[in-house]
């Protein structure tokens, strides 16, 4: 977390706690959202108990489209695969979407909660793979039902038409261009705005984050294949070694991001696996190294991947390699940036209603969300992000260094309460705000 931003809420810590209880006490939406909490929580045990993999979400498709249909939405099922669409027309008015995402991750949670995941499967391979709710979307699924069925309860406080998307496969970034690919902006309305809700390992519970421009990163995936010729390891002399090479790779990449980009340009090469080898006297014919690159603008995205390619043909050229390495970039995100316009209404809304304590700018951060796709689409977009960290639990950590769990570790879960009535506050004024009641289509 950035470390100003973090100290500046605990330092106001006593005083935000007053705030917020204060703030929600008076706030009718609260009242609202209270009212449809106890049914969100239970979805929200059921769910994270029941997790299912990215483009295997069968089941939560499933629980989704069927709590729409109940509460009057024109429902669709399979859309870019396991994708649902609701549709609540609500007279004229502009068309908003709320994105909410349907996958887990193959987490084995060490949590300790009563309703932990106890979930296995098998990969394609036939391996056994634990499967967690470690990134927060069973909570942004009770969030987005919970928000669905205030909006469709309470119809004269807003006009337009919702549109709640349930999209699957954002852990591996297929899900939003699937179900665009599938006519998601074609054979359904193409909204004139996009929301979507995250929660936030960095940031205290029931705080709303927002921010304009670009929040989340570029995202690359690059694997590189090192050659060499193997042998025995009592005879290196008449080998050429590819982990050898492979080290030497790995310590000049490094160097790309301290020595090549700017300080005010942020930039991540991480190398986050690298396999080559069976046996301790056996020098390998190759070895694999799994690469995550993050940048935030195109320049220094293709700066980065450039000199990958570059240092990792030198590295091999230098040691006598029989073959120039092969590498293969695959692209899973290009940069979140909310947009402007559209961040400046709704975070006012945010701040009215919740308080400038409650509704903070959140800084960016260098992880990735397929959320983007819909803004290469063409549909303005924003994010909002929910601290979902125990206040007691940030303080310490704040006082003692030691890093809380982040989105992804086994060990995370969100303070539930204050997260979930967080997220459905900010969805249910986000969502009126773009459609007030008797104003019409005008942006």
């Amino acid at each position: 977390m950035n470390i100003t931003f973090r100290a500046r809420v605990l330092c106001g810590f006593p005083f935000l706690v007053a705030a917020t209880l204060s703030a929600q006490a008076k706030s009718g939406t609260s009242a609202e959202v209270q009212a449809v909490y106890a049914r969100s929580e239970a979805l929200y045990r059921d769910l994270h108990q029941h997790p299912e993999l990215s483009s295997h979400e069968t089941e939560t498709g499933a629980k989704m489209a069927s709590e729409l249909k109940q509460l009057g939405y024109e429902v669709t099922t399979g859309v870019g695969g396991t994708g649902v669409v609701g549709i609540l027309k609500n007279g004229a008015g502009p068309t908003v979407m709320l994105r909410t995402e349907l996958d887990a991750l193959p987490v084995a949670e060490n949590t300790g909660l009563a309703f932990a995941s106890t979930v296995h499967t098998k990969d394609a391979g036939g391996a056994d793979i634990p499967v967690m709710h470690a990134c927060g979307h069973d909570l942004h699924m009770a969030a987005w039902i919970g928000t669905a069925r205030i909006m469709a309860g309470n119809r004269g406080a807003w006009s337009g038409t919702l549109m709640l998307i349930g999209q699957p496969a954002e852990e591996t970034g297929a899900g939003a261009k699937a179900m665009i690919a599938d006519g998601l902006l074609t054979r359904f309305h193409k909204p004139d705005y996009a929301l979507a809700v995250h929660d936030d390992a960095r940031g205290v519970a029931g705080i709303v984050g927002f921010h304009s421009g670009p929040i989340l990163t570029n995202a690359d995936a690059v694997t590189i294949r090192i050659f060499g010729r193997g042998g025995h390891g009592a005879r290196p002399e008449v080998t050429i070694d590819p982990i050898v090479i492979a080290a030497r790779t790995v310590l000049a990449l490094q160097t790309i991001v301290s020595r090549e980009t700017s300080p005010f340009d942020p930039a991540v090469v991480t190398v986050g696996s690298i396999h080559g080898g069976t046996k301790n006297n056996i020098i390998p014919d190759e070895v694999v190294l799994l690469l995550t690159v993050r940048s935030f603008t195109t320049p220094v995205r293709q700066h980065l991947l450039s000199a990958i390619s570059r240092i990792v043909k030198a590295e091999a050229l230098a040691a006598g390699a029989p073959r120039e390495p092969q590498i293969d970039v695959l692209q899973t995100a290009d940069a979140l940036v909310n947009d402007s316009a559209m961040t400046r209404r709704v975070s006012a809304a945010l701040i009215r209603e919740m308080g400038s304590s409650k509704a903070v700018d959140t800084p960016p951060e260098m992880v990735s969300e397929d959320f983007s796709e819909y803004a290469r689409s063409g549909v303005p977009t924003l994010m909002l992000r929910v601290g979902a960290v125990d206040p007691g639990k940030f303080a310490a950590a704040g006082k003692s260094a030691v890093p809380l769990p982040s989105l992804h570790s086994s060990q995370f879960a969100p303070d539930l309460e204050p997260t979930l009535m967080s997220a459905m506050i900010a969805e249910v004024v986000s969502l009126r705000e773009l459609m007030p009641a008797g104003r019409g289509s005008k942006r």
